[in-house]
């Protein structure tokens, strides 16, 4: 049996649909905003006589079309339909009151990662904070967590919220975007009309492991390849604070990591002596990659592949967060000397003064732990059990499926 998104039942049930006759109604959406059937989640509800008044697009665009991270996307007028497309990664990352008074409720159709530092749920915060300021509702036509219900990483440090960090969540935090809706509501305390329409036949334990075999995997941003990038992403992103290539430029990004002057054979010999109960569920692979822009482009990178996937995977003795950081110990071990993390004049999503690093894990605890060359795997581990263990706790009676 197929597995029915929110936007599937929406459209499917007249009764679902009911309370928006009569309502203006906006739609924030991305290219993997798609029906069972590929088709397109505005065309689907503007067919359904739904009054999509405004459209919203989150950081790569409605379009898809923005490759790399901290590229602004402009508003323009939907060349179809001819309402207003507004960008929420450009000018603003907060809705404007301009915006908020084109509709009465707002469907969020975006497909996540699972991951705190992948921008949409932040994006789904600052929405839901100025629909409890103008009054607005706004429904989550529920997607899966590709990465499943697994939990990993530590929380954020108090007065380290940024874009990519929205509130005192892990780094891969277990839940869909309508239950972390939920969760801000509760955690921010917001007086907001907000309603989830619920996936049908979601089985996060079942086959796939989250990401049900009989979807068809559209990118929600361009380097979201596939679902092994996905199970991957709450350690690899951490690579975007390192001088380390991340695979961007490449056509696996997000997937391995490396660099010119690295063995990668090495580095994954010293993972396997430091940390061995770290690598679990999981095969690394040494590769070689040559990136036609973005870090080290156009220069041959000696890498790791992180395949969570295929015969080796195990959906719950895999842990990238420790895979990545015991890369990053691994390198520091053997190149003491190594520049790992990109400096502070490099501004990441939109910070200053601060290394990426610290802003990406909420706190400058895993930079420490790499760099400090007595601190063992066990040290990493006192920090991050405490943090999932509570928050397994905290969102317990939050799971809808």
């Amino acid at each position: 049996m197929t597995t029915l998104f929110g936007i599937d039942r929406l459209l499917a049930d007249p009764a679902l649909r009911a309370p928006l006759q009569g309502k203006r109604v906006a739609l924030l959406a991305h290219p993997a905003s798609v029906t069972a059937d590929l088709t397109h989640s505005l065309d689907a509800l503007v067919a359904a006589g739904i009054e999509v008044s405004a459209v919203f697009g989150p950081q790569h665009g409605v379009r898809g079309d923005l490759q790399d991270n901290m590229m602004e996307s402009p508003d323009f007028t939907d060349p179809t339909y001819g309402m207003p497309v507004f960008s929420l990664y450009g000018d603003v990352r907060r809705p404007s009151g301009q915006s908020m008074h084109t509709f009465d409720v707002m469907l969020v159709d975006l497909q996540d990662l699972g991951c705190r530092i992948y921008t949409y749920v932040t994006t789904l915060l600052y929405v839901l904070e100025a629909a409890a300021e103008h009054g607005k509702a706004v429904w989550v036509l529920d997607r899966p967590n590709p990465a499943g219900r697994p939990v990993e990483g530590t929380r954020l440090r108090e007065g380290w919220e940024s874009f990519v960090g929205a509130g005192p969540m892990v780094m891969r935090h277990g839940l869909t975007m309508g239950e972390m809706g939920h969760w801000f509501i509760r955690h921010f305390n917001l007086d907001v009309d907000y309603r989830v329409i619920e996936m049908e036949r979601w089985e996060p334990e079942g086959p796939g492991f989250g990401w049900p075999a009989e979807r068809v995997w559209i990118n929600p941003s361009p380097n979201a390849a596939n679902v092994n990038m996905a199970r991957a992403y709450a350690g690899t992103v951490m690579v975007e604070g390192a001088t380390l290539s991340e695979g961007r430029g490449t056509t696996r990004p997000l997937e391995l990591f490396g660099a010119p002057d690295i063995e990668a054979k090495a580095v994954i010999a010293e993972m396997r002596r430091l940390a061995p109960e770290w690598l679990g569920g999981c095969k690394l692979r040494d590769i070689w990659f040559e990136p036609t822009f973005h870090k080290h482009m156009k220069q041959l990178n000696s890498g790791i592949h992180i395949h969570a996937e295929g015969a080796w995977y195990d959906h719950a003795a895999f842990r990238p967060w420790r895979v990545q950081a015991l890369g990053f110990k691994a390198i520091r071990s053997l190149y003491p000397d190594y520049p790992i993390w990109r400096g502070q004049d490099f501004k990441y999503e939109y910070t200053d003064d601060v290394l990426a690093i610290d802003v990406i894990n909420g706190g400058p605890g895993l930079r420490e732990w790499v760099d400090d060359a007595g601190a063992m795997p066990g040290d990493l581990d006192a920090l991050a059990l405490t943090d999932e263990a509570g928050w397994r706790g905290e969102v317990a009676d939050l799971l809808i499926y």
